[in-house]
């Protein structure tokens, strides 16, 4: 069973970047998508992007030309770099692992990471 540790949140000013960091404890090459969710109080945990062992990638509308995810196979990791960042962006950040059929419902993910927490200031 794979842990999964993110890193890398924070509080920054709109208009600011982070880098999110998902560290894995085994090969992220053995999932065929790992995946960055969000959630805030009282809402659905929503996609935020996802990145198949192919290297395609998906990204929710609201984040797409402001955030990249990226996977490092030799590093076990998993990279969600945001930029432009938003008030609305303000969100508990879970990185997810799914090694069964493609898909970016949150039930087709086996393995989730205990969240990292983004706040961005207006």
């Amino acid at each position: 069973q794979v842990r999964l540790v993110e890193s890398g949140g924070g509080l920054v000013q709109a208009g600011g970047s982070l880098r999110l960091s998902c560290a894995a404890s085994e090969s992220v090459s053995r999932y065929n998508t790992m995946a960055w969710y969000r959630q805030t109080p009282g809402k659905q945990r929503d996609l935020v992007a996802s990145i198949l062992t192919s290297g395609t990638t998906n990204y929710a509308d609201s984040v797409k030309g402001r955030f990249t995810i990226s996977r490092d196979n030799a590093k076990n990791a998993v990279y969600l770099q945001m930029n432009s960042l938003k008030p609305e962006d303000t969100a508990i950040y879970y990185c997810a692992a799914s090694s069964g059929k493609i898909s970016t419902m949150p039930s087709a993910f086996d393995y989730w990471g205990q969240g990292t927490q983004v706040t961005v200031a207006s």
